[in-house]
């Protein structure tokens, strides 16, 4: 049985793959919790139904032998899920060893040094965790982490296509009743050449 685990497929494809870990890296989580396959979850807001079936199916493209799966909704978000032990081959971060932000979760260096590899990344961060939004009649797009190292990857990868955003740190106030979770937030806005920029990425959002 182990054996045919390992022989499972899993995609070449480096697009694909380079969306997929956005996807992750925005919004995904690793977990074992049958301790023999690695699960990678990745939550979605209900209003984005073809979001959630476009994410289902990339997980299965690059997991064509694996089975992946939509669970029932709950508050308003569900979760598209793949259980498989190649995971560990393409995402950046590890399983058991703490959350993204304790990993200093990155984009892989692969991704950033190719345009097309690092349009498919920032794509998949930005349907998880970005935003896309009008500010007095003009179109605006943020994206918000918790992790720096991956801030700083988003930041640098727009740059690299000739976009000029902006990048803030949020300092957290902390009170009694939110006394957890109290790490600086990033947010990295565009302002200008924003319908440039999204014709470009395409994300699912818009």
């Amino acid at each position: 049985m182990r054996g045919y685990f390992r022989k499972l497929i899993l995609n070449e494809d480096k697009e694909l793959q380079s969306y997929v870990i956005g996807l992750a890296l925005g919004d995904g989580n690793l977990s074992n919790p049958n301790k023999r396959s690695i699960r990678l979850r990745i939550t979605c807001d209900a209003k984005y139904p073809l979001l959630v079936a476009k994410i289902k199916d990339s997980l299965q493209r690059l997991f064509p032998q694996n089975k992946a799966s939509i669970s029932p909704r709950k508050d308003n978000y569900y979760n598209v899920s793949l259980y498989s032990n190649r995971l560990k081959e393409i995402i950046p971060w590890q399983v058991n060893k703490g959350t993204k932000f304790e990993q200093k979760a990155c984009v892989p260096s692969w991704i950033k040094e190719n345009k097309n590899y690092a349009i498919n990344c920032l794509r998949g961060l930005i349907e998880t965790d970005g935003a896309i939004y009008n500010d007095r009649g003009y179109k605006m797009m943020i994206f918000t982490s918790i992790i720096p190292t991956l801030a700083e990857d988003f930041y640098n990868m727009v740059m690299s296509l000739g976009f000029k955003p902006h990048i803030y740190k949020i300092k957290p106030k902390k009170t009694e009743k939110y006394n957890y979770n109290q790490q600086d937030v990033y947010h990295i806005r565009l302002s200008k050449n924003v319908s440039a920029f999204l014709e470009l990425i395409k994300p699912e959002k818009i």
